[in-house]
């Protein structure tokens, strides 16, 4: 079973929801495989029923499978470790204090997971508190180096950027993207991110020389009659993607 997100070039894997398993097939080849599926685990009721239904997703798409939270909500973070450990996903998205939990659980060190950070308004500070009791208390800022050592100390893959806002905070995501780069972590821009904002989003992170890069997609390609992400849309982010890449090249 493969482990590996399917990087477009070795450094841009697209990051997409899928509204159902037809969808997300659908995802897939529009995609051309270079994509990590999301299923959100807040759609659960138990993490057993998590467990099998997001099983039959990950056969359809080779395991490309994000157990999601469900817009960063802290109090899913247990039941992500959980369904991770049993599934062994691709990839597992997670907030800053749930990385070391679901590393743990999948005893290996090749299912990428993500640790959230959130925007502050400082540039070169990032918010960390972002688990079930943290993000009740006053905000832990730290500089976003110190985060990204710790998310190392933890197990983790990727820095997971979120709320962005698309190009609101955009300084203080180019400062996200040199700190990434210079600390070899990979980025999950994250929040607002649509067809029209997304090149200058991936460009920020390929210029400052981010390894790898996996944009978070959602809302913006999501038909609202149908809750499915919209393939024709996928297949014009894999377009951009390749355009950008040549630029950058």
């Amino acid at each position: 079973m493969t482990l590996q997100a399917n990087f477009y070039r070795d450094r841009v894997c697209l990051n997409v929801l899928a509204g159902s398993k037809t969808n997300a097939s659908d995802i897939w080849q529009a995609a051309e495989g270079h994509v990590l599926v999301g299923v959100l685990s807040k759609n659960y009721a138990s993490v057993a029923a998590a467990v099998d239904d997001m099983r039959d997703y990950a056969q359809r798409i080779d395991n490309a499978l994000s157990v999601g939270l469900g817009a960063g909500d802290p109090r899913q973070s247990a039941m992500v470790s959980a369904i991770a450990a049993e599934l062994q996903p691709q990839h597992v998205n997670q907030v800053f204090t749930g990385v070391a939990t679901s590393r743990a659980l999948l005893g290996q060190p090749h299912t990428l997971v993500n640790g959230l950070v959130s925007p502050t308004g400082q540039v070169g500070w990032v918010k960390i508190s972002t688990g079930p009791l943290s993000s009740l208390a006053a905000d832990g800022i730290v500089p976003i180096a110190t985060a990204i050592a710790m998310l190392k100390d933890m197990g983790g893959s990727s820095i997971k950027y979120f709320p962005m806002g698309g190009l609101q905070a955009i300084d203080e995501y180019r400062a996200v993207a040199q700190a990434c780069a210079g600390h070899d972590f990979w980025l999950e821009p994250t929040g607002g991110i649509d067809p029209d904002n997304y090149a200058t989003i991936l460009r920020i992170a390929l210029e400052a020389g981010v390894a790898k890069i996996i944009p978070h997609i959602y809302s913006s390609i999501i038909d609202s009659a149908t809750g499915d992400t919209r393939p024709q849309d996928v297949s014009t982010l894999l377009a951009i993607t390749r355009r950008v890449l040549d630029e950058t090249a």
